[in-house]
This record gives C-alpha cells, structure tokens and sequence, in this order.
C-alpha cells in the first residue's frame, strides 16, 4: 500500500503567530501535493529557546487545546494525517515537549511527550522539560499505523523496537538539530551520523522512517534540514536541503512485512536474554 507522506521544514521566527500561519500553509500546501500524510518539525511553534538555560519559554499550549483544533480543521478540510511536529505543552504545571497526531477527518488521536531530553551546550532541553510520562504509543489512522517520537530520541535504538512491536507501520521523528558554532565536530559529520542511525531504524525493524527537521540559523544554531524519508530496508528515498518547504515521496508500507518474513528482525528476537539492558 503506498503512502504520500509530507516532510515540512520550516523557518521560526520570535512571532508565534507568524510560525502558526507558516506551519498551515505548509500542511496545506501538502494537501495540494497529493500527501496523505504531513510531518511538522519539533517546536516548531517557537525559535529553539533552549539555546540557554534559565531563559523563557515564549509560549506555552495544552494538548488538545485551541492549536490542535485549529489542526484538526484542516486535517478535515484537507483529508490529511498530521503528525503536528512539537510544541511546548503546559500540564499542570509542568512542562513537555509534546506531539500529537490528527486523523485525515479531523479526530484527535492522541499525543506523545519526548521522552529522551538533551542536556548538552545550546541544547538545554534537560532544564526545561520534564521527561515524558505517557510511554511510547502507537496511533491508528484511516491510513496506517503512526508511531511518533521526537529528535534526541532519535539515537537511543529501544523506542523505534518497542513501536515497532507494538504495530506501528511508520515512524516519525520531528526533529531540531543542526551545527552549533563555537563546536567543532570532533567525533565526525554529525549529520552524517544523524542519517546512519536513522537508516539503522528502518532497517533493524523493518520500518519506514520519517524525519523533519527545521532550517535556518537561530542564535548559535545552524540547523541543517535535510529531512529524510527512508524505506523499510533503509533506502533514503527523500533527502531535502537546506530550504524551507514541502518534501514529499512515496513509501510502501507492504515492503515492511515482507522483509520481516524474510529476515526475522522481529520474529527470531531472544527477549529471555535482553534483561542487562535495564539494569
């Protein structure tokens, strides 16, 4: 069965409502593409503000609230998934950086706070966000399906396995990463890096991965784009650049299965000898 699926990368800017209106008219946009599918970046709400500790958080939204309505009209409109990036969530108090996905007829599905949180120079997510406290979900869509998790958690192998096992046919990663100027990149190309270990998800579990990543130069940042969306086996079937806008390619979600029938990533797994692995 193929899939369109919408990578969106966007520009921020210090007004939110500027952010808001481009994040729309890029989902529309997409819908005019053919997507079935559309992908936000992380925050994409905002400038990247945890460049700083003890800054502020420019704006705050509950989920559902009155964004994720304002979505879910056009997901209706446009019969379109959304995979709605991030935003800074308030809930009681505390803070998360928050998913949330739209059906193609405007239902909320469900949302997912980032779990793995940086805590690394011009990356201060750690003293600003509470870790996520809602475990790794699986959304069912008219289309497939979606499995949702957020940039940092990106490196950590065990959440794309566990979507994985749960059913999930796609994974998505909205994501803000980029260079930051005044480190040198000591260990190798890190976007290099970012592509492989996202290739290695696909491939390790047989799933088609997802990435959207945000553009442009915020305070020490350069983020990069280049979001990616990669096949079952690993292929990389779009690689946008550095621009702002509407990435789109077609994915197979057939060929998933059929490698796993083949190479048993899933089906010879050995969880009896796992139990180091949470100690």
């Amino acid at each position: 069965m193929p899939v369109r699926v919408a990578l969106i990368q966007m520009r921020m800017f210090d007004n939110v409502g500027k952010n808001i209106e481009r994040a729309v008219s890029l989902l529309t946009e997409a819908a005019k593409t053919g997507a079935d599918i559309a992908c936000l970046p992380e925050l994409f709400t905002t400038t990247y503000f945890p460049q700083s500790i003890g800054g502020r958080t420019p704006y705050t939204e509950e989920v559902p609230g009155r964004l994720s309505e304002r979505i879910s009209e056009l997901a209706r409109k446009h019969r379109l998934v959304v995979v709605a990036g991030s935003i800074p969530e308030a809930n009681g108090g505390v803070l998360y950086n928050t998913s949330f996905v739209i059906d193609s007829n405007g239902r909320y599905l469900g949302k997912y706070r980032k779990m793995h949180l940086p805590d690394d120079e011009c990356f201060w997510e750690a003293h600003y966000f509470a870790a996520g406290d809602l475990g790794y979900s699986v959304f069912e869509t008219s289309l497939c399906r979606v499995g949702v998790l957020i940039c940092y958690d990106q490196w950590f192998p065990e959440p794309a396995r566990i979507l994985a096992l749960k059913g999930a046919e796609i994974i998505f990663y909205p994501s803000a990463i980029g260079s930051v100027s005044g480190i040198s990149q000591e260990e190798g190309d890190w976007a290099e890096a970012w592509e492989t270990v996202q290739r290695g998800h696909a491939i390790a579990n047989a799933l088609p991965v997802a990435v959207t990543n945000r553009v442009g130069v915020e305070g020490r940042i350069e983020f990069w784009g280049r979001s990616l969306l990669i096949d079952a086996f690993g292929k990389v079937v779009v690689r946008a650049d550095g621009e702002e806008g509407v990435f789109t390619g077609s994915i197979d979600l057939e060929k998933g299965p059929a490698i796993r029938r083949g190479w048993g990533f899933l089906s010879r797994r050995r969880p009896e000898t796992y139990g180091e692995i949470t100690r």
